[in-house]
């Protein structure tokens, strides 16, 4: 497995993690039995970060994780949960109270003294811009509630903003084959700074997976349902934000390219990601072992050549570009 520092953590992480939203919550009942089974499989797989949110299944996420780290303390895995989405989405909402409360809940949930990276959960645009928000933050690390916070956001110049700020440690960002806006600027910007960059939705919600169909439905709890036209929060949380028809085919022709490489959709997916300049860590979610596993061996593929990226924005030039470029 590769492994990469995750910016001003300084922490050594590993270049495929693993997202645990699928353990919480909108997308279909997991149990815990079958929530350990991945864990097991995604940490006996070399993964070594694990991203949560106090609001996934309402702390379920954060909770499962607690107690399997806790039955397993030789286990070294970084933990990265989310605060901030608990209230609505007003910038008067992120204050010092609540981020005490927020933490507070977080630090019982994953039964820690100190947690790993707090980042704060898609705020709203103009909390990037209240210093007082950044103040509060870095008093909470001067606590010892958290040793580093970061963002994860759902805009391009959100994330510049971001990273624009002395102590934030890390922004976590939509990217991949199907959404490349942030290999313009975000990426740069984020090496230059030293800010680490985890890369969520991969697999654009399981497009890049080439399993689907136009025909293909999902449970009525699983987002993927209700949240095609961004019912519930921000359509490009599913399926990138892109038509589902369109994505189909264009996963279609994403199967073919990784073909060629002799690479399952998914794992050429990853791989690619993962080996972009600038990405710290790739987190896919998974619902079963297998799925976790075959995840994980994505940060273990052999550097792809030149042209596997050149066709990447091609297929993106061709499909997506001109619809959702501009919109995040």
């Amino acid at each position: 497995m590769r492994t990469s520092i995750l910016g001003r953590t300084g922490a050594t992480v590993s270049s495929i993690g693993l997202g645990t939203w699928q353990l919480g919550a909108d997308w279909g009942d997991v149990s815990e039995e079958d929530a350990r089974a991945v864990l097991d499989a995604a940490v006996e797989s070399g993964v070594t970060i694990f991203d949560t949110a106090d609001v996934y299944g309402d702390g379920r996420s954060e909770q499962l994780i607690g107690r399997y780290l806790h039955d397993r303390p030789e286990l070294d895995v970084f933990v990265a949960t989310k605060m901030g989405r608990r209230l609505p989405q007003e910038p008067e909402n992120y204050s010092a109270a609540n981020f005490d409360a927020w933490t507070r809940r977080s630090l019982d949930n994953l039964g820690v003294d100190t947690l790993d990276l707090v980042q704060l959960h898609c705020p709203p645009t103009a909390v990037y811009g209240i210093d007082r928000v950044f103040d509060d933050l870095d008093a909470l690390v001067e606590q010892g509630r958290m040793r580093h916070y970061g963002v994860s956001v759902e805009r391009v110049d959100e994330a510049l903003a971001a990273i624009a700020r002395p102590n934030v440690a890390s922004v976590q960002i939509i990217v991949n084959a199907f959404r490349l806006k942030p290999l313009d600027e975000v990426l740069p910007a984020a090496q230059a700074a030293g800010v680490g960059i985890i890369a969520r939705v991969p697999l654009a919600s399981g497009l890049l997976s080439g399993r689907y169909t136009r025909d293909t439905t999902f449970a009525a709890d699983d987002h993927r349902t209700y949240n095609r036209q961004g019912e519930a929060f921000d359509v490009g949380e599913t399926f990138s934000g892109v038509d589902y028809a369109t994505g189909v085919e264009a996963a279609q022709r994403f199967s073919a390219l990784a073909a060629e490489h002799d690479l399952a959709p998914a794992t050429a997916a990853l791989a690619w990601l993962a080996q972009l300049p600038g990405v710290s860590t790739v987190i896919p979610g998974a619902r079963s072992p297998e799925q976790a596993r075959a995840n994980a061996a994505a940060g273990e593929v052999a550097d792809l050549p030149p042209g596997f990226h050149a066709s990447v924005v091609a297929l993106y030039d061709e499909y997506f570009r001109a619809s959702i470029h501009e919109r995040w």
